[in-house]
Protein backbone atom coordinates (compact mmCIF):
# COMPACT_ATOMS: atom_id res chain seq x y z
CA UNK A 1 0.00 0.00 0.00
CA UNK A 2 1.12 3.58 -0.74
CA UNK A 3 2.08 6.14 1.96
CA UNK A 4 -0.24 8.61 2.67
CA UNK A 5 0.17 11.56 4.82
CA UNK A 6 -2.47 11.51 7.56
CA UNK A 7 -4.55 14.32 8.29
CA UNK A 8 -2.78 17.25 10.50
CA UNK A 9 -4.54 19.66 12.73
CA UNK A 10 -4.38 23.55 11.87
CA UNK A 11 -1.00 24.90 13.21
CA UNK A 12 -1.32 27.83 16.27
CA UNK A 13 1.60 29.57 14.12
CA UNK A 14 2.60 30.07 10.66
CA UNK A 15 5.03 27.83 9.89
CA UNK A 16 8.84 28.39 10.23
CA UNK A 17 10.56 27.59 7.57
CA UNK A 18 14.16 25.79 8.49
CA UNK A 19 16.53 24.62 6.46
CA UNK A 20 19.28 21.99 7.43
CA UNK A 21 22.01 20.27 5.19
CA UNK A 22 20.28 22.07 2.24
CA UNK A 23 16.88 20.54 3.03
CA UNK A 24 13.60 22.59 4.03
CA UNK A 25 11.01 21.57 6.35
CA UNK A 26 8.21 24.05 7.53
CA UNK A 27 8.15 23.26 11.05
CA UNK A 28 4.28 24.12 12.71
CA UNK A 29 3.05 23.49 15.99
CA UNK A 30 -0.71 22.00 17.33
CA UNK A 31 -2.79 24.53 19.09
CA UNK A 32 -4.02 21.91 21.33
CA UNK A 33 -0.58 19.77 21.83
CA UNK A 34 1.86 22.30 23.53
CA UNK A 35 5.81 20.74 22.78
CA UNK A 36 4.13 18.83 19.52
CA UNK A 37 5.56 19.76 16.37
CA UNK A 38 5.01 18.45 12.45
CA UNK A 39 7.71 18.99 9.80
CA UNK A 40 6.69 19.22 6.42
CA UNK A 41 9.88 18.48 4.36
CA UNK A 42 9.31 21.14 1.56
CA UNK A 43 12.63 20.64 -0.63
CA UNK A 44 11.70 16.35 -0.37
CA UNK A 45 11.28 14.30 -3.31
CA UNK A 46 8.07 13.11 -2.06
CA UNK A 47 5.17 15.80 -1.94
CA UNK A 48 3.20 15.55 2.06
CA UNK A 49 6.43 13.58 3.54
CA UNK A 50 7.72 14.66 6.45
CA UNK A 51 7.57 13.76 10.08
CA UNK A 52 5.90 14.73 13.45
CA UNK A 53 7.85 15.06 17.29
CA UNK A 54 6.42 15.52 20.49
CA UNK A 55 8.81 16.30 23.51
CA UNK A 56 7.42 14.50 27.38
CA UNK A 57 7.66 17.64 28.97
CA UNK A 58 5.85 20.05 26.54
CA UNK A 59 8.68 22.73 26.58
CA UNK A 60 9.24 24.36 23.22
CA UNK A 61 12.02 23.10 21.38
CA UNK A 62 14.47 25.70 20.35
CA UNK A 63 16.16 25.77 16.81
CA UNK A 64 19.05 23.47 17.86
CA UNK A 65 16.46 21.06 19.25
CA UNK A 66 14.24 20.98 15.31
CA UNK A 67 17.83 21.04 13.27
CA UNK A 68 18.72 17.69 16.03
CA UNK A 69 15.09 16.32 14.83
CA UNK A 70 15.19 16.85 11.58
CA UNK A 71 19.31 15.83 10.53
CA UNK A 72 17.59 12.45 12.10
CA UNK A 73 15.04 12.30 9.84
CA UNK A 74 17.14 12.70 7.36
CA UNK A 75 19.31 9.92 8.60
CA UNK A 76 16.83 7.53 8.40
CA UNK A 77 15.44 8.34 4.64
CA UNK A 78 16.75 5.80 2.20
CA UNK A 79 18.21 8.63 -0.91
CA UNK A 80 16.64 6.01 -3.32
CA UNK A 81 13.19 6.37 -2.49
CA UNK A 82 12.74 9.53 -0.26
CA UNK A 83 10.70 8.05 2.31
CA UNK A 84 11.97 6.13 5.82
CA UNK A 85 12.00 2.23 4.90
Amino acid sequence: MPWRPSPIPPPAEPAVRVTVDGEVFDVTTQPDHPGHYHYAWISGPNPGYGFSSALSDERPSSMVDHEAAIRNFLSHVDPKTGYIE
